[in-house]
Order: C-alpha cells, then sequence, then structure tokens
C-alpha cells in the first residue's frame, strides 16, 4: 500500500499536539512524530494497512493519524481517557483526516472487538509507574486475540519478554529495532528538562 515518504509523513505528524493535562497513572507521553512515521511507513511497506488498523491506548492519536496518513482504509482509537479522545479528534483534524478514524472510548484490556484480522499499533504504558508494572503485557493480550498482525513500543530491554510472550502464543516476532523516545519534563517527579530513553519496536504476526 502506497503512501507518502517516511520524512514527509514525521512532517505532516508534528501538528498533532500533545496532552493538555497529561495523566502519569496512565504514562500518557506524546509518541514522536518520527516514530510514528517510522512504524506506519513500515507497515504500509509490510502491506500491513490493508486490514482494519486499532491504535490501542491511542492517546494523542499519534498513531492512529499516521496510519490514516498512511492510506489506511479504515482505522480505529481506543482510549479509556475521553479528554484523550477529544485532542485526537481535533489532532486529527489538525491532520485532514478528520473523517478518516472512529474513536471509541474504552478499555483495551477488556476489548469489545469481534476481529481475528486486524493491525494492531500501540505505545502501551512502559509499566514506569507503581502498580502499573507490566502494562503492557495486557496490550499484547489484546493483540494476540484480534491481530493478524501487531506494532507495538517497549522500553528498552523488553526484546526477551515480547519474543517470549509471542513465542508462548504461537506467534512470531519477524522486526524489532530501537528508537529514540524524549520523554519532556512534565510530572514533578521529574528531575530533567528532557530525557531520552532508547524503546524497542516490535513487529509480531500473530497465529490465525
Amino acid at each position: 500500500m502506497s503512501g507518502p515518504a517516511r520524512r514527509t509523513l514525521a512532517r505532516r505528524l508534528e501538528s498533532v499536539a500533545d496532552f493538555r493535562r497529561p495523566s502519569a497513572s496512565l504514562e500518557q507521553y506524546l509518541t514522536p512524530a518520527d516514530l510514528a512515521a517510522h512504524v506506519c511507513h513500515l507497515a504500509g511497506l509490510q502491506d500491513d494497512l490493508g486490514r482494519p488498523v486499532l491504535d490501542l491506548g491511542t492517546g494523542t492519536g499519534m498513531l492512529a493519524i499516521a496510519a490514516a496518513l498512511s492510506g489506511a482504509k479504515r482505522v480505529v482509537g481506543v482510549d479509556v481517557d475521553p479528554d484523550a479522545l477529544a485532542l485526537a479528534r481535533e489532532n486529527a483534524a489538525a491532520a485532514g483526516v478528520p473523517d478518516s478514524i472512529d474513536w471509541l472510548r474504552g478499555d483495551v484490556t477488556r476489548h469489545p472487538f469481534s476481529l481475528s484480522d486486524a493491525t494492531i499499533l500501540s505505545n502501551p504504558p512502559f509499566g514506569a509507574q507503581r502498580g502499573n508494572r507490566h502494562a503492557d503485557r495486557a496490550f499484547l493480550e489484546t493483540a494476540a486475540a484480534v491481530a493478524a498482525v501487531s506494532y507495538t513500543i517497549h522500553n528498552a530491554g523488553s526484546q526477551e519478554f515480547v519474543e517470549s510472550f509471542a513465542d508462548d502464543a504461537g506467534a512470531t516476532v519477524t522486526h524489532a529495532f530501537q528508537a529514540p523516545f524524549p520523554i519532556p519534563k512534565r510530572f514533578e517527579f521529574h528531575t530533567e528538562a528532557e530525557r531520552s530513553i532508547d524503546a524497542e519496536v516490535f513487529r509480531i504476526e500473530w497465529s490465525s
């Protein structure tokens, strides 16, 4: 499936606004435009955008908007936070794709989807907050239930966990790469103006 060049896509995604009142418990951070462009450019090259695309924990809508700009025909962004969904709608309008994405309020760990062939895009919580450990596991469990393919962004050092999870589910990690993920100071426990971590991105093909 053809779409804009990766650099062009990243520039268009720079219009996506950050959270106004981010939640620490939900680990709400803006997915970098460059990273979203990389993920959706790869998804296009792999012909993964011809399926229904679900952005789990869509937040600002960055990945859903990137998918729509990359030519995906059916995109759904899901989030438990109504304020995030309102912002995502505004961001989709600013990016020129207001009618290309459906927005759904819901808990992605208790998904209502009757699908088995979706492409999942997700930047789940990294589990950095107390009481939120292994939050990304629930997103992988949902992907295992509804996806043919998933692209998920995780904290550095997650490869062994993700590959083990995929192997137990009879799935295969086909692509894995690192990417910088800048985290600006936004919560009182942050001590630096900005910190960049090495996120890890995985493409998984799930068994049908």
